[in-house]
């Protein structure tokens, strides 16, 4: 992305921002509350258009392009807070996530054509196989409205991996899970990455950030304060001023 700004009223949440991406590693996004984590995913994923700059996704320039248009060239995401299905089953849920893929024309799903029953059943044993991936293998016949808020932020992986993405935003995929669910998720994003899709994350758990990222930007205000690995970011007086006080350079 380059010079990528989004601002609301007088409140400039993303500040000429230029960041650039490597496919491959696992890259986090951290700052204060406030730095524009969540506003830099709704840019990157077509659910804010800019105000100004521009986003860039090998290569194109897909500055205000749709969701589901970025969604197609490979990119997927999950969100802060969870977006499920609750009147759908778990299957059905991660089955949503592959709807630019199947067949859509009205005629032949109003009449159940053989291309739309087999294409539904293959759909089905993929969805299945997800949600065995994410490690919810036990809820193959559970109603959404049925399953724990842990295996939820799970069921929202599952659904954006269903796209068959290149690139995968994860929001703050730990919150509200304890010790054992987190390190649950630091396992499951290292298997993403391993299968060969570039993660990038935005979380406020640190050991988590600390632990799974190959590279780490830091925000503030909406503007880029630091890139490098963990031990880079940990040692950083300028991002160790930004999370404690400025008081914490003389410390």
């Amino acid at each position: 992305m380059s010079s990528l700004s989004r601002s609301f009223g007088g409140l400039n949440a993303v500040d000429n921002l230029d960041l650039v991406i490597e496919p491959g590693p696992i890259h986090s996004i951290i700052g204060p509350n406030g730095a524009g984590k969540t506003t830099l995913f709704n840019l990157i994923s077509g659910l804010y258009r800019p105000t100004g700059g521009n986003v860039f996704f090998e290569n194109k320039d897909v500055t205000g392009q749709p969701a589901w248009k970025l969604a197609g060239l490979g990119l997927s995401r999950t969100f802060q807070n969870l977006q499920i299905f609750f009147n759908m089953s778990a299957v059905e849920n991660v089955m949503v996530g592959m709807h630019l893929k199947c067949d859509t024309r009205f005629i032949p799903s109003l009449l159940r054509s053989r291309s739309v029953v087999r294409d539904d059943r293959k759909n089905r044993e993929r969805a299945g196989e997800l949600l065995e991936f994410v490690g919810l293998g036990g809820y193959l016949g559970a109603e959404a409205s049925a399953m724990p808020y842990g295996a939820l932020k799970r069921l929202e992986i599952a659904r954006a991996l269903a796209a068959g993405p290149k690139v995968m935003l994860l929001d703050e995929p730990a919150a509200g899970l304890n010790p054992a669910e987190t390190a649950a998720i630091d396992d499951l994003i290292r298997e993403i990455a391993a299968a060969g899709v570039t993660v990038v994350l935005v979380e406020h758990d640190m050991r988590l950030v600390m632990g799974v990222s190959d590279h780490i930007f830091v925000l503030e205000r909406g503007r880029l304060l630091a890139e490098g690995n963990g031990h880079e970011i940990r040692h950083n007086p300028d991002v160790v001023a930004a999370y404690l006080g400025e008081s914490a350079r003389d410390r």
